[in-house]
């Protein structure tokens, strides 16, 4: 029996080291998007401060395809032993899984945190008969399907963010899909839609030079650098956010004791004046939102983007 006691009070001494060691290798990075985008970029700046800060390299792995699922796909494939993470924004998490079969749900990650983010706009030309963002709802309500709005794909988080806000106000507009916001932005320069929808970055230099005025945003607070747009907490939408914004998840099953140092980690790199600064250009704010919270934000956006894809028909 004095054994068998004795055996249960070392165990936690046994465990402890493997923790206390962490990470002791290289830390593979899975970016489910092809090299030079928003999110890849994102992750190998801030892989670089990460390296400094947990004192090993990280290898980062482009894997593009599917709007991000095959690279969450594969990705599910590691073990939950703090070596393999998946840097991503989050619509291979959130918007894709509404409207096509995926191998992984919310409960297949371990949320480590968020790492930044920024809102969605919606953009017209000077001439367009609006002024602020009520004014484009109501010209938009008073004229079913005369207008059209760019978005990035059948499906895509933009669109099922336009749809949020219009499917409250009874609105109706033609949604024409394009492979992404710079596809969008061309197509709406061009004059062959008459509303930009997408990521704000792309766009802002044409609202400097006046050939766009951006009347709308999809955060619920309005934004900087378009004085312009409203927020949608302002119009009385402020429950139908949707924000781009990227994170760190690992797989199911990851240790704890580890997701905090992970956390800890990514508070202190995000916030890093470098990183900030770096953001900045790119018209992103740094965000950490971990564990419970992060958690609870993927569940809230999944159930709000599940019912605007129910109301389409597009859910699966």
């Amino acid at each position: 029996m004095k054994k068998f006691l004795i055996g249960i009070a070392l165990l936690p001494l046994v465990s402890a080291p493997a923790l206390a060691e962490y990470p002791e290798r290289a830390i593979e990075v899975t970016v489910p998007a092809p090299a030079g985008g928003g999110t890849d970029t994102s992750a190998r700046k801030l892989a670089i401060l990460l390296e400094k800060e947990l004192g090993v390299s990280m290898a980062i792995l482009n894997v593009a395809g599917g709007g991000g699922s095959v690279g969450v796909t594969q990705f599910m494939q590691a073990k939950p032993d703090g070596y393999s993470l998946l840097a991503t924004w989050n619509s291979p998490i959130t918007t894709v899984p509404q409207v096509q079969k995926t191998a992984y749900g919310l409960d297949s990650f371990t949320p480590i945190a968020s790492t930044s983010e920024t809102a969605y706009t919606m953009c017209v030309k000077p001439d367009f008969p609006a002024e602020n963002g009520a004014q484009f709802l109501d010209e938009l309500a008073a004229n079913p399907d005369k207008y059209t709005y760019g978005n990035d794909g059948i499906g895509g988080t933009m669109q099922l963010a336009a749809e949020r806000i219009f499917q409250q106000r009874d609105i109706k507009a033609v949604a024409i899909p394009f492979g992404g916001a710079g596809e969008t932005l061309q197509n709406f320069l061009g004059g062959h839609i008459d509303i930009y929808g997408g990521s704000i970055s792309p766009v802002l230099p044409y609202v400097e030079s006046g050939e766009a005025k951006c009347l709308i945003v999809t955060s619920a607070a309005p934004v900087e650098a378009l004085p312009q747009a409203a927020g949608l907490e302002s119009l009385g939408l402020g429950a139908q956010e949707t924000l781009l914004w990227r994170m760190f998840l690992a797989p199911a099953g990851l240790d704890q004791a580890i997701a905090d140092r992970l956390v800890a980690a990514l508070e202190k790199t995000v916030n890093d004046p470098e990183y900030v600064e770096f953001l900045a250009t790119k018209g992103e704010l740094p965000n950490v939102v971990a564990g419970e919270a992060l958690t609870a934000r993927l569940q809230s956006e999944f159930d709000g983007l599940a019912e605007a894809a129910k109301k389409l028909g597009l859910s699966q």
